[in-house]
């Protein structure tokens, strides 16, 4: 890339500390095989052992090594539609109650791994009159529902301030989560690709995987592993940079700035990690290449130079594969027989990739979950 700074695909929250587990060695048996070491996956593996299910993980990659480790690291409740568009699409009842399990679920995160996580609310900032006039109809409904929102003035501009929102890391979340399911019973295996998921089988570039039940839990290229999704949902790739500690600026929560396209935060290092743009490249952008791009990357440069103004140095440059679904939901549902499919997250899968990971899970053994019926109605 002819871009200043590093690159190496490398996102601003590697740090060195894998957990390097095996890959598969030989076929073997399992209740449940979760393909996908990423959130939502490892979400799913620890709702399955507390269903008292033996368990098998396994990733292509490393845990987090795609879009769970290598986003921008915000905690926002909600869909990754604007509430006012929730309520207008899916109705207020609805509406209401997927935002409540998101909450439910931001507190569950937080609870989970305190130390990994801030609650510093996050900001939806307008970057035109149209938008300004979308942000006074998104607190028009969310004050309705009664949920936690105020008008916003500052020095990022004008919008809206949610005060329940936060920022975490989440390659390190992913670490945690494999550590303390490992320890629980879990047996997860990197650098183990699943090449076909059939009833009652996982085969796998190492080895098979016999198991009752299969929950493929990838968010990018889910349409490759499985075809029939095709429509359904659609990878893209999502760009970001990171930067050295950043003193000349002070963005004390996530941004959302210009319909969600342009997004960045602040870690606690004073190291600005930013993204978006991809609005700007759409037919380019849908691809399964996870390979950062000069003419994105230029432009992620020109937003960090000019709107969050910062002269800090660019040090890491990304890029990620997810899905997005053909709907305002995400996709939830039984694929082929026993082989369960979540992911189309569009974008917004720390929480909801979570919630669903635990959903799925509970559906896909005993058949209920009291958290399904909005998504699912």
């Amino acid at each position: 890339m002819n871009t200043s700074g590093t690159g190496d695909n490398v996102p601003a929250w590697e740090d060195g500390a894998t957990i390097a587990l095996p890959a598969l060695a030989q076929d073997i048996a399992a209740d449940v095989c979760v393909v996908g070491l990423g959130g939502s996956g490892l979400s799913a593996v620890h709702e399955l052992l507390t269903l008292g299910q033996n368990v098998v993980g396994i990733d292509a990659g490393i845990v987090g090594g795609g879009a769970a480790g290598r986003n921008g690291g915000f905690l926002l409740a909600g869909t990754a539609r604007f509430y006012d568009e929730a309520v207008a699409t899916l109705g207020r009842e609805r509406a209401r109650a997927i935002y409540q399990l998101t909450l439910d679920e931001l507190d569950r995160i937080t609870a989970e791994t305190p130390e990994l996580v801030r609650r510093v609310g996050s900001l939806r900032i307008a970057a035109s009159a149209e938008e300004e006039a979308d942000c006074a109809l998104q607190l028009a409904a969310m004050r309705a529902d009664d949920f936690r929102v105020q008008p916003y003035v500052g020095p990022e501009g004008t919008g809206l301030l949610f005060p329940d929102d936060g920022a975490f890391e989440p390659l390190a979340r992913c670490r945690e989560l494999a550590h303390r399911a490992v320890a629980r019973g879990a047996r997860l295996h990197e650098h183990t690709r699943a090449i076909a998921c059939e009833p009652g089988v996982v085969r796998t570039s190492c080895g098979t995987i016999r198991c009752r039940r299969t929950i493929v839990a990838v968010d990018g290229r889910l349409e490759l592993l499985l075809p029939e999704l095709t429509g359904r949902v659609r990878t893209a790739r999502l760009q970001m940079l990171g930067t050295a500690p950043a003193l000349d600026v002070d963005v004390p929560r996530p941004v959302y700035r210009r319909w969600g396209y342009d997004y960045w935060q602040q870690r606690p290092d004073r190291s600005v990690v930013l993204g978006g743009v991809r609005d700007e490249f759409v037919d380019a952008e849908w691809t399964d290449d996870a390979e950062p791009t000069a003419a994105v990357q230029a432009r992620l440069d020109e937003v960090l130079r000019d709107i969050v103004k910062t002269q800090a140095p660019v040090v890491r440059r990304w890029a990620a594969s997810v899905s997005y679904s053909s709907g305002i939901l995400p996709l939830l549902a039984e694929v082929r027989p026993d082989v369960w499919a979540i992911g189309g997250y569009s974008g917004t899968g720390n929480v909801l990739g979570a919630l669903y990971g635990r959903i799925v899970s509970q559906l896909a053994v005993t058949g209920v979950s009291a958290s399904a019926a909005p998504f699912i109605a």
